[in-house]
């Protein structure tokens, strides 16, 4: 993969500089900044211990169409049991209390992300210290968005390009932040937080790779089916389940994403929670997307996104 060089600086919750803008995010670049803020980055807490995290999970699985998604209350009891253990880093805990009280819609959305991602690896990583693997990258996949100026992450009007280039700067400023914390620029957690927005045919951001990972694929679908289902600043009403599903479906018949992930998102709809292998995928498309829908237009009419920029 190429270098991404940082439009932006990268900075913690409380404000701690971590990279400048311009740095080249190569490996000696992180081995360093990593070296440098490991005092800062040993201290972990259970995840589901801290502050109202377990229980805001269980408020938000509740709700519809989680409720029905999460339905084998058997499957989500052992797993919220798995979670229960679970250790992540302070910085990360503390990322997610300043989305709480600055961004509540980011705070429920990597807490969706996550625990839906958690529930469709079970289907392919029935092995208990794989899945556990997988699962730690944590609710993290959007924390770059600390990066982000709260005024743009809650914008209603269209964006102009150069503050969607501020927004997409999240997925290279949460590469670095959980490096950091977690004192490895290859850890898992990295490696989504860089690549949720890429795809397979190498039409996605930062770098533009084909992607080919499975546990970043499977946080994409979660995100993007969450992010769908829910009201956004630029988009007040959500999609409705189907017509969400089928947006998914699209890109995984454009060969964007791939199936496995998504075949599981299928099942979990359906009542009779079906096998994923033996769940075929409807490709007829009856959903309408909502109106008023912003995302991806531009306030001088164009269309397109603004990617980082790469060196190699």
């Amino acid at each position: 993969m190429a270098f991404l060089k940082l439009n932006f600086p990268v900075h913690t919750a409380d404000n701690r500089l971590l990279l400048p803008a311009g740095a080249i995010l190569s490996n000696s670049t992180l081995t360093q900044v990593i070296a440098a803020n490991k005092a800062t980055s040993q201290q972990t807490c259970r995840l589901l211990k801290h502050a109202t995290i377990k229980r805001d999970l269980l408020d938000l699985i509740s709700s519809p169409p989680y409720d029905l998604i999460f339905s084998d209350k058997t499957k989500v009891t052992r797993i919220i049991n798995m979670l229960d253990n679970f250790q992540l880093p302070m910085q990360v805990l503390e990322s997610l209390d300043y989305f709480k009280s600055a961004n509540y819609y980011t705070y429920c959305h990597l807490i969706k992300v996550f625990t839906l991602s958690a529930l469709i690896a079970r289907d392919f990583l029935p092995d208990d210290r794989e899945w556990a693997k997988f699962v730690s990258t944590g609710p993290t996949h959007d924390i770059g968005k600390i990066c982000v100026p709260m005024h743009l992450l809650k914008k209603e009007t269209l964006l102009t390009r150069a503050e969607r280039g501020k927004i997409d700067h999240h997925m290279a400023a949460g590469y670095v932040m959980l490096s950091c914390f977690y004192g490895d620029h290859r850890h898992p957690a990295a490696i989504v937080a860089r690549d949720h927005h890429e795809r397979r045919d190498g039409s996605g951001m930062p770098a533009g790779i084909k992607l080919r990972r499975l546990m970043v694929e499977t946080v994409i679908v979660c995100d993007i089916y969450d992010a769908l289902i829910s009201s956004r600043s630029y988009r007040p009403d959500p999609y409705d389940n189907r017509t969400a599903l089928e947006e998914i479906t699209r890109l995984a018949e454009m060969k964007k994403i791939g199936w496995k992930a998504l075949r599981s998102l299928v099942a979990l709809n359906r009542k009779a929670k079906p096998e994923p292998r033996q769940v075929t995928v409807s490709i007829e498309k009856r959903g309408s997307p909502p109106e008023h829908n912003n995302y991806g237009v531009f306030a001088n009419g164009e269309n397109g996104d603004m990617g980082l920029k790469k060196i190699s």
